[in-house]
């Protein structure tokens, strides 16, 4: 393994800036069935950009209304985001995807989405989007890297460091299913200075700052599932246990839908409710509440402030800024939801640095953790290490459900 790098907060600075608009059981055991209409195949493994933990699937994008289409492998999968974000480069040349407009039809519309170390720039496209049996028609999408979109204004530039290639976003796209309907909702169709959108004149160019007035929520990129005409009021990520050891690559299922069909029953799972503008939780631990707490399978390793472990050095040529205990650490949390309900987890973080000299051939773990950094005191994200075992649903706002509308997660 090379040149070990951490796959990024998925969105989270989108997420808990309100522009969203470990032990137990699992909930049902449901059977992986990856040919159910419902049911497409995940994988976590080494991610294109040589990072851990990385939760994988592919996507067809068409160009709409035809059969102009291509699949693109790769594309990560994420629950603390919604919307599909796709690669330039990973479309082929001769697709032409319609260019999202404004309300009048005068601005082409480009979106600076914002990650919490970079931002990924490009035009939003219309397309279909198909997964398993599942389509979104006519779907506004991100497209990162465009060429015809090089010019980038300086409020998004500004953000860090840019992430609009493979190499440095660690995939060829994100698939957000996430809580929300699109990726910022009434936010940026409200404030003109939202940061993400951004109209950009004919004549060449983009505005310095978004435009509230042009921009409604219908433009905005959105999340896929909330526009199947099926299954489309949540998903359930599907991961199984693995050991403290890792694995080369572990194998699961992306369920459309909570109590659509028979394989996608709440079953027995805790029901803990969001935030309606931000789909966060609470999470204590260590005598410390985490107001802003969520499950994000979009981010490598469980993030939170603990000043009593050790982080490996930032030039660790394995797990720079990684925990580094001297001996694994097992810890518990209790996370509790708006209506209430709170549950005990118990999870672990290991040496990182050690574990990847020791199994170099291993790209999936379930005891990675890292600091939340500067401004992130009051931050508890759970990634993709507390999935594994669990059957975890992530329900749509104001999406029925048997246990009540959308936002909340469930395992």
């Amino acid at each position: 393994m090379q040149g070990w790098v951490s796959v990024l907060f998925a969105l989270i600075v989108t997420v808990l800036a309100g522009c969203g608009g470990g032990s137990g059981t699992s909930g049902s055991a449901h059977s992986q069935q990856t040919t159910a209409v419902n049911v497409q195949p995940l994988t976590v493994g080494q991610g294109p950009g040589s990072a851990v933990n990385v939760l994988l699937t592919s996507v067809t994008v068409c160009v709409p209304g035809s059969s102009d289409c291509a699949t693109v492998d790769h594309i990560q999968v994420d629950t603390g985001s919604s919307g599909l974000r796709i690669m330039a480069s990973q479309l082929p040349p001769t697709m032409v995807l319609p260019q999202q407009t404004d309300v009048g039809g005068n601005y082409a519309i480009a979106e600076c989405a914002q990650f919490a170390d970079g931002y990924a720039w490009g035009p939003v496209k219309i397309a279909d989007v198909k997964i398993a049996g599942e389509e979104a028609a006519a779907l506004p999408v991100q497209v990162i890297g465009d060429a015809a979109f090089a010019t980038i204004p300086d409020n998004c530039s500004s953000y860090g460091p840019a992430e609009n290639d493979v190499t440095s976003f660690g995939a060829n796209g994100v698939l957000g299913v996430g809580q929300f309907l699109q990726d910022c909702g009434s936010v940026c169709a409200t404030y003109a200075a939202n940061g993400f959108y951004y109209p950009c004149p004919v004549s060449g160019g983009c505005l310095t700052t978004s435009l509230s007035d042009v921009l409604g929520t219908a433009q905005q990129v959105a999340n896929p599932v909330a526009r199947f005409a099926n299954d489309n009021n949540g998903v359930i990520i599907e991961l199984p246990p693995i050991t403290s050891a890792g694995a080369v690559a572990v194998n699961g299922s992306l369920v459309f839908g909570i109590g659509t069909e028979t394989n996608n029953g709440l079953g027995n799972a805790r029901v803990f409710t969001t935030t309606a503008a931000q789909g966060t939780l609470i999470t204590t631990y260590n005598n410390q509440t985490f107001h802003y707490s969520l499950l994000d399978s979009g981010s490598s390793t469980y993030f939170f402030s603990d000043a009593n472990i050790p982080v490996c050095a930032q030039t660790d040529p394995y797990a720079p800024g990684f925990y580094c205990p001297t001996t694994t650490k097992n810890l518990a949390a209790v996370i509790r939801g708006t209506n209430g309900v709170s549950a005990a987890l118990n999870f672990s973080v290991a040496n990182a640095h050690d574990l990847v000299v020791t199994y170099p051939d291993h790209w999936v773990f379930n005891n990675l953790g890292a600091p939340t950094g500067a401004g992130g005191s009051d931050i508890f994200i759970w990634g993709l290490p507390a999935f594994f075992g669990h059957s975890v649903f992530n329900a749509i706002e104001g999406r029925d459900t048997s246990a009540g509308p959308g936002p909340f997660i469930a395992f």
